[in-house]
């Protein structure tokens, strides 16, 4: 995320920007997008906020009804691939909207993502995306309630020359052409 969001001078994700690798190059592209504003700074809820939110839920009393942080569901869905929490970098709160005052206090906002609202990425380089529905932290919810969240997975090809994504920023640009340096080899 740092990468991400020091290239294109945003706090924020929305259509036209794209996630940077560490090496300058372009992860993914938001290329639609229903909200708007996608959070970057917030992070994600661990055990123990969870913890003092909404309790604690197990799995042998609550079977599916119980309660997993996103860390620690991500943590779970990376492990299958062999991936440790080494390899849990800054994540991205797709749908959640948070904004600072003059004092830097962070506010979330509520209702910002309506329900059919979508966002639209292209993968531009080989990844593997691990997805969690917790709460975001800053969200003054009381009662745990993970959203349902539909996938759905295209071919969409490369970004040619007049994509939207590619000239949104002249960063961009020369991130894609590092992309295009990588797959020449």
């Amino acid at each position: 995320m740092p990468d991400t969001l020091k290239a294109q001078h945003t706090a924020f994700l929305t259509r036209g920007h794209c996630g940077f690798s560490d090496m300058g190059r372009v992860l993914f592209s938001i290329v639609d997008d229903a909200t708007g504003w996608h959070d970057t700074v917030c992070g994600m809820m661990d055990d123990r906020l969870m913890a003092e939110r909404f309790g604690t839920r197990g799995f042998e009393q609550a079977r599916n009804d119980m309660y997993r942080s996103a860390r620690e569901g991500l943590m779970k869905e990376m492990g299958r691939w062999g991936l440790g929490k080494r390899d849990l970098h800054a994540n991205v709160n797709f749908f959640s909207k948070v904004t600072a005052d003059e004092n830097g206090n962070l506010t979330f906002q509520p209702g910002h993502s309506m329900v059919g609202s979508h966002v639209d990425t292209r993968f531009d380089m080989h990844v593997l995306i691990a997805v969690s529905t917790c709460p975001h932290p800053l969200d003054p919810a009381t009662q745990y309630g993970p959203k349902p969240v539909k996938l759905t997975a295209w071919r969409a090809g490369i970004a040619t020359s007049d994509d939207y994504c590619r000239n949104f920023r002249g960063e961009n640009q020369r991130a894609f052409e590092n992309n295009a340096r990588y797959f020449a080899d």
